[in-house]
């Protein structure tokens, strides 16, 4: 999940714009949280993602009239290379891209579908700081999980995949531009933030732009790695009870993270 003008950066889409949650100016050097959505707020893997990836692969078959083996090739791909598979498939195929995000983020029963931890919205709200949500899902969707968890107003921004995008081209995490700018148009400092996610390589990249990382765990597959913590990891952690300040080693984490933000 940088610096704020009085202007808002022109090249900006409306929601991405500040928009008033206080009427306090957070003060300098507190630490910015940048939460990432799916298998870090809430168990995806459980049932979500299987359906978005089924959804995925369908959407590619039917529009690019592929067999199934090559949309899932193209699906995991394009997800790997670019972040995001929609960023693959508007750059090399006619793929219509808010038809695709909303076909693939569609679900008839949501709130069956969701797991997330007992004492979610105290553990989030105990943190110090500024809260974001940064997710390469769109805002629908990301809103929809928000209010079923009943975390939606915890968070003074939802950055979701449609605000990620300039002029030119539809940009995901882990781009450092796009990084950059949503910070500036925050007015938060590239130092202060700190990125709560699952995808390890989200969190590769985004260390050499000097913020804090946190790796949580707990909602991966079992096929994925969990173990070990990777020099661009400053906290491995598996729940995020780990950040609760309520305990003792929630705040002697959340002090680690946060030291570095003080001016």
């Amino acid at each position: 999940m940088r610096p704020r003008s009085k202007t808002a950066t022109p090249d900006l889409p409306a929601p991405l714009r500040r928009r008033r949650v206080s009427r306090s100016r957070p003060r300098a050097g507190a630490p910015v949280w940048l939460f990432d959505l799916d298998n870090t707020l809430h168990h995806a893997s459980h049932a979500i993602f299987p359906e978005i990836n089924r959804a995925m692969t369908q959407y590619i078959i039917d529009a690019l009239q592929v067999e199934r083996a090559e949309a899932d090739r193209l699906r995991n791909g394009y997800t790997e290379r670019y972040g995001a598979a929609l960023l693959g498939l508007t750059r090399h195929h006619p793929i219509d891209p808010h038809d695709f995000l909303r076909a693939v983020h569609t679900f008839s029963d949501l709130p069956a579908m969701l797991r997330a931890e007992r004492g979610l919205a105290r553990i989030v709200a105990a943190l110090p700081g500024r809260k974001f949500v940064l997710t390469n899902a769109p805002e629908n969707y990301a809103r929809a999980v928000l209010r079923e968890l009943r975390i939606e107003r915890l968070f003074e921004r939802v950055i979701a995949i449609e605000h990620m995008r300039d002029r030119r081209t539809w940009r995901a995490k882990p781009d450092h531009t796009m990084l950059r700018r949503t910070l500036r148009a925050a007015n938060a400092r590239m130092a202060d933030a700190i990125l709560v996610e699952d995808t390890r390589g989200h969190l590769k990249r985004y260390k050499r732009l000097g913020i804090g990382t946190v790796w949580i765990t707990g909602h991966l597959p079992g096929h994925f790695p969990t173990t070990g913590r990777p020099h661009y990891v400053d906290q491995r952690i598996r729940s995020l009870k780990s950040l609760r300040l309520g305990t003792r080693s929630g705040r002697q984490k959340c002090s680690r993270l946060t030291r570095r933000t003080k001016p």
